[in-house]
């Protein structure tokens, strides 16, 4: 990734916001660790760790609005700009797993 990337902001959305997203269609992309995936995570997720993004994100649906997701937002910020740098519709979900308990969104376990 070039040093542009990391100085980008992407579209970033709030919590309440991703959660109303994920009602509507939106794909919710969980770029955290497996051991951190295997805790607790958004049900109907798609899990790719922000590592293997670069390499994996021609699986993901380029006709829906993606939402990235992390634990506290800044992995999440740099798979939203990567995916954006692809041409894929995306949006962070800034401050992560946190907020979108708050929010009301639901989780998963295992």
């Amino acid at each position: 990734m070039s040093f542009r990337h990391y100085l980008r902001r992407p579209p970033a959305v709030g919590a309440a916001e991703a959660v109303r997203l994920v009602a509507e269609g939106a794909l919710v992309v969980d770029v955290r660790r497996d051991f951190e995936w295997n805790r607790t995570h958004i049900p109907d997720a798609v899990h790719i760790p922000l590592d293997q993004l670069p390499e994996r994100c021609l699986e993901l649906p380029e006709d829906r609005l993606i939402v990235t997701f992390c634990t506290g937002g800044i992995r999440s910020a740099n798979a939203a700009n990567l995916l954006v740098e692809n041409g894929f519709d995306a949006v962070n979900m800034s401050r992560g797993l946190i907020d979108w308990r708050a929010a009301g969104g639901p989780l998963t376990t295992g």
